[in-house]
């Protein structure tokens, strides 16, 4: 008897530990490419936000970016022609963009603004596949409950708030935090595992 067809492997354009985590979880086999980092790093993962840009047009931006830049870095290293998956993460509230914190009094500073408010967590995927790039986004609305100064203080030492959108981990101990969310848990976490998956089939990644 056949079996049915086989899932073939992708190239993960993200150095993020999460977004491999998340990829395994729904047993999606990829190779990652690395990008380089801070002080040489690649013009395609400048997380600046251009002059006015909203959150949406953003993470959808830097996506795409990442995905283009993926792809190049496989023609030039001869890496097997596998689709690209990147993905991107902000943070939104009350119109600000808020990304990864510069060191931990800005980490300090950013969880005192997100404390007993809601924000809204956006996360971009973008797959490139035989010349063509599919994009899905994750929307969500996360709402912390109120934190003093110590607990703050206390979770920025643990150093898990330094390199993540935000200055938190919603898998970690931020999830203390978190007094309600209306979204994907996934997608808070960086890849929404619905949206990806979705994505992966249209390219003929997944059966």
């Amino acid at each position: 008897m056949a079996g049915g067809p086989l899932q073939q492997r992708v190239h993960l354009a993200s150095r993020s530990p999460r977004r491999r985590e998340l990829l395994a979880q729904i047993g999606v086999a990829f190779d990652t490419i690395s990008f380089r980092g801070a002080p040489r790093e690649d013009a395609a993962v400048d997380e600046t936000p251009l002059p006015g840009e909203d959150a949406r047009h953003y993470v959808e931006r830097l996506a795409r970016s990442k995905a283009e830049h993926g792809c190049e870095l496989v023609r030039r290293r001869r890496l097997l022609p596998q689709a690209v998956l990147a993905a991107d993460t902000t943070l939104e509230l009350a119109g600000e963009l808020i990304g990864k914190p510069v060191d931990a009094d800005d980490a300090c500073r950013i969880l005192r603004c997100l404390s007993g408010r809601s924000h809204r967590v956006l996360t971009a995927v973008a797959v490139a596949f035989q010349g063509r790039i599919e994009l899905a986004l994750s929307d969500s609305v996360v709402r912390f409950r109120h934190l003093d100064d110590g607990e703050i203080c206390r979770y920025v030492a643990s150093g898990e708030p330094l390199d993540k959108a935000g200055a938190y981990g919603i898998q970690g101990r931020a999830g203390m935090f978190v007094e309600h969310l209306a979204g994907s848990y996934s997608g808070v976490m960086g890849l929404p595992l619905c949206e990806t998956a979705l994505l992966l089939r249209r390219c003929g990644v997944l059966p």
